[in-house]
């Protein structure tokens, strides 16, 4: 191979690899935006319709739409419209809401997986964060990825830290969301 020849080769590879390197996206290992809500969720009963936030739509054989299975709840799957507010008091102003659902998919233990959006409508915030991810909600804090996000968390990836901050029965329970961004636009 003639000098010529390698000294082009090596140019381009050069070209290719700082072209690849400068158009990467750095992600820091620190949050670019942190979020703390509380995600309040009243499961109906059968007695409650007016105040419920979220429903069985579906049950094992051995369960019923209005109370959840025994003994660990497998096979319910609930969905929900939850108001999320920036304390944990349920009569506060919402800053938007939480969509989506959350399955029971531990048959010997305790466990969920959610799916869903917060969708924010408030001064301070506008778009929506998406989330999925499991639960296992006997342990105190749990992570759940930020698969990403519209407006102003457009494209957003992120964890967010799951704490239950308060619960009434199997009918209410109260969530402390910490939202950590690692990827902001």
């Amino acid at each position: 191979m003639g000098s010529t020849k390698l000294i082009s080769l090596l140019f381009c590879l050069l070209l290719v690899i700082s072209t690849s390197a400068a158009t990467q996206k750095k992600i820091s290992r620190e949050p670019c935006k942190t979020l703390v809500v509380y995600f309040h969720d009243i499961l109906y009963n059968g007695q409650n319709a007016k105040n419920a936030t979220s429903a069985i739509v579906a049950a094992p054989a051995w369960g019923n739409k209005t109370i959840l299975a025994e003994p660990t709840h497998f096979g319910d799957i609930i969905v929900f419209d939850n108001p999320i507010t920036l304390d944990n008091n349920l009569h506060s102003t919402p800053v938007g809401r939480a969509q989506g659902l959350y399955l029971y998919d531990g048959k010997h233990t305790f466990n969920t997986w959610f799916g869903f959006s917060f969708t924010f409508n408030s001064t301070g915030h506008k778009g929506s964060i998406t989330l999925a991810g499991a639960d296992p909600f006997l342990e105190k804090t749990r992570d759940i990825p930020v698969i990403g996000g519209t407006g102003d968390f457009f494209m957003a990836r992120g964890i967010a830290t799951l704490m239950t901050d308060g619960f009434d029965g199997e009918f209410y329970f109260r969530l402390r969301i910490t939202i950590n961004l690692y990827e902001c636009w």
